[in-house]
């Protein structure tokens, strides 16, 4: 579904502002709407429609930020606030965002645009907003109380500077960091580069990691903890709610992701290999660009990778910390397997009718049944695929590699029609019985066997 004209305007008390509520020179009448979307799923790329050419990103299950040009100035509006952000269909989660959304919308630009970016604050406390990575006057870098005052609520503060680099970016507020990134006030900065040839791709993909530690049925995160998240997020978003990445064979693909959990994260792709190509620090010269299946995405930091779509199927892309695969797990869960609760399972029945004993055999069972449920939380594992339950979650898509795809065209395909013969398969008939390893070559009474050299070089027992 593509964002409407309400969408965009938004209520109108965002379209203008009181001028008492605008720091700077800017006047109230010259402040653009504030569009705003609660959709949860990819919106279509924002093409430009003047200016350098660029091929614009796809923010799983989020949007672009559109602008207005204002003489020299490309003028954006962001709107920090409480949201609610459907994690998955059965869970809501209450955070605190941008223009109706956590994360806010992907901001874009190019390399040498001037920038404006109004900010009003509509959270019950003062914030500010810190550009990731940019080069910039440090009366813009939104450091509250270091490097501006702090936006209270109810007011609007200007930032305007000069894209001095093209690359990959963020923005998060630098005021009650803690409080305000753990309840979800992030978003994505892409400033492409002047010369529209220059690291161009097919496709570009961008999402933000982040992390939550929400109790079943509640619905805000727990902002003081450190180490015990059950909800691992790409885009606020957790499997099987996570869009997929659908490309056509043979394109060339950026995936852009930044990191602002508490951890590092491994973001592992399979079926590929490919090169990182950026960093929030700049590009990386082709020279030193390396190869990876696995890149390690460090606390607070961005990495762009990028390959060539020439496998098709539908390939796993995720976190390779298993607990980062699953949701609302409690980490009080006791180990049971190989224990026999059968007995066990008969009395707890007579006191609660339908209970089920899992974990004997391991925990897949989870990923198969559907069980009832805490309001507002979601299954450990689940999905499900064109041959079973997927058992996962978290930090989990797929990336979605056809033939035949027209360019901008991110629909789902749905699943991969495998050619035949090229699906593992089950043996049928009986299996052979298992066969005892050989028993180790004997040791003499004179000791262990001697390696003689012959003069020829080979060796030979003795």
């Amino acid at each position: 579904m593509s964002l409407s004209r309400r969408d965009l305007v938004g209520a109108s008390s965002l379209a203008l502002l009181s001028a008492a509520a605008v720091s700077g020179r800017v006047q109230a009448q010259s402040i653009p709407e504030a569009p705003t979307t609660t959709t949860n799923t990819m919106q279509p790329p924002l093409y430009p429609t003047s200016g350098p050419d660029y091929q614009p990103v796809v923010t799983l299950n989020g949007w672009t930020l559109p602008w207005r040009q204002n003489g020299d100035w490309k003028e954006f509006h962001l709107v920090a606030e409480p949201v609610e952000r459907e994690m998955a269909p059965g869970m809501i989660a209450r955070l605190w965002g941008y223009n109706g959304q956590s994360p806010g919308p992907t901001i874009e630009a190019v390399e040498g645009d001037k920038v404006r970016l109004f900010v009003t604050n509509r959270l019950p406390e003062h914030t500010s907003i810190h550009w990731h990575g940019q080069l910039l006057p440090c009366g813009m870098d939104g450091v509250g109380g270091l490097t501006q005052p702090h936006i209270k609520p109810g007011k609007t503060f200007v930032y305007e500077f000069q894209l001095m680099k093209s690359g990959t970016f963020m923005y998060h507020p630098h005021a009650d960091e803690m409080v305000q990134m753990a309840m979800g006030m992030m978003g994505f900065f892409v400033v492409h580069p002047r010369d529209p040839k220059l690291h161009r791709v097919d496709r570009d993909f961008v999402f933000l990691l982040a992390s939550y530690d929400i109790d079943p049925g509640n619905y805000v995160p727990k902002v003081s903890e450190m180490l015990n998240f059950n909800m691992w997020t790409f885009n606020s978003r957790v499997f099987p709610g996570i869009d997929h990445l659908v490309v056509a064979k043979n394109d060339r693909v950026r995936v852009r992701v930044g990191n602002l959990t508490m951890t590092n994260h491994p973001i592992h792709m399979h079926g590929y290999d490919f090169e990182v190509t950026c960093t929030d620090g700049g590009w990386v010269r082709p020279e030193a660009r390396w190869p990876e299946v696995t890149i390690d995405i460090p606390i607070g930091a961005m990495r762009a990778y990028e390959f060539d779509a020439i496998y098709p199927g539908d390939w796993a892309l995720h976190c390779h910390k298993s607990h980062h695969t699953m949701n609302a797990m409690g980490h009080d869960l006791r180990t049971f397997i190989g224990v026999n609760k059968k007995d066990f399972a008969k009395q707890m029945k007579r006191l609660v009718p339908g209970y089920m004993p899992m974990g004997s055999a391991g925990m897949a069972d989870m990923g198969e049944m559907e069980m009832p449920l805490p309001d507002n939380t979601l299954p450990m594992m689940t999905g499900f695929g064109q041959f079973g339950p997927i058992e996962m979650g978290g930090m989990f898509t797929v990336l979605k590699v056809r033939e035949g795809l027209s360019a901008g065209d991110y629909k789902d395909p749905g699943w991969y029609q495998h050619p035949p013969g090229t699906v593992a398969y089950e043996v049928k008939g009986p299996v052979p019985a298992a066969t005892r390893a050989p028993s180790p070559t004997p040791q003499t009474k004179a000791g262990p066997v001697q390696r003689v050299v012959k003069p020829n070089g080979h060796g030979s027992h003795k």
